[in-house]
């Protein structure tokens, strides 16, 4: 019977593949540059084929290399795979999760929320990383990570999706603003405005002008905000008005800034926030119950001081 490659040593192709840098590669698998050598060293006797080009100040894959790569990456997920099964038939609110979140939520649901969580499930380890949409999904796909929290909709192939909460946006402006009097605000009046944004790759970007039928609504293009944060401070500063998040209000981005929060008229005004994974997922359970207490959180308030 043939030797066959260890996943080990298939994990550690991966990383240097990914890294192009065999320190990087080390640190990622939690090991000594010394002996991630020696296990590729040793995968490469095995296959008899040169995997990688070395240099003195790089690395990269040779034609094989990649391609081997690639299905080691398969290989690799379908070992984590047996493990989620094992787990959700164990326990499963239990053991690591992997949790993507995007920039215009995570800084304002989960601080107010993850002391909640860890009582309710304290035998969940909960690893956070906040990106935008598209790597997030990328990496969810690709099993780097095991669910999302996004704003919804968005394109979702091969994925589950529960859906969490609704977020409802508002107008932010100076107090001398014309829109800053009382009552909703008509979305008609906002069209005429500079509305403020944030850039190209967040996804709040389109939601909120689509949920506010704003598609063909003055922009200023000259100043775009890398976060919600940013845009707030912009408004401060006299260079237009943004639409804000519920969840970023109720979080206090305002703090400290002299700003008029409206209410924008009619029902449609929101994004959806979801709970997302991938359909082949074998830890549906997990993320049912997990989106459950999400959406309790943010029925009831969400903070973690609430009770």
């Amino acid at each position: 019977m043939a030797i066959l490659p260890t996943l080990r040593q298939l994990r550690f192709l991966t990383a240097v593949v990914d890294e192009r840098h065999f320190g990087r590669a080390a640190a990622a698998c939690f090991v000594g540059q010394s002996t991630l050598s020696a296990g590729i060293q040793e995968l490469e006797s095995l296959l008899g084929v040169q995997l990688l080009e070395r240099t003195k100040r790089s690395v990269a894959p040779t034609p094989a290399g990649r391609e081997i790569a690639e299905r080691a990456r398969a290989m690799l997920r379908g070992a984590e795979e047996i493990v989620d099964v094992a787990r959700a038939a164990q326990a499963p609110m239990s053991g690591p999760l992997r949790l993507g979140v995007i920039p215009t939520i995570g800084p304002f649901l989960f601080p107010r929320v993850t002391r909640r969580l860890r009582a309710a499930f304290p035998q969940l380890k909960l690893y956070l990383r906040e990106e935008q949409t598209a790597p997030l999904l990328a990496r969810l796909d690709s099993g780097e990570l095991d669910a999302a929290v996004l704003a919804l909709p968005y394109p979702l192939p091969g994925m589950e999706t529960r859906e969490i909460g609704l977020d409802r946006f508002f107008l932010a402006c100076p107090p001398d603003h014309r829109l800053s009097g009382a009552g909703p605000v008509a979305l008609d009046d906002m069209a005429v405005e500079d509305l403020l944004l944030l850039e190209d790759g967040h996804c709040m970007r389109d939601h909120a002008l689509a949920a506010c039928a704003l598609a063909g609504a003055r922009r200023n293009v000259a100043f775009e905000g890398t976060s919600l944060h940013t845009l707030a401070q912009m408004v401060a500063n006299g260079l237009g008005v943004t639409l804000l998040p519920e969840m970023a209000l109720d979080a206090g981005i305002l703090r400290g800034l002299d700003l008029c929060v409206r209410p924008l008229e009619g029902e449609t005004p929101f994004r959806r926030i979801g709970l997302v994974w991938r359909r082949r997922s074998a830890r549906k359970e997990t993320f049912d119950r997990l989106a459950e207490a999400l959406a309790n959180f943010l029925v009831s308030g969400g903070a973690d001081g609430a009770s």
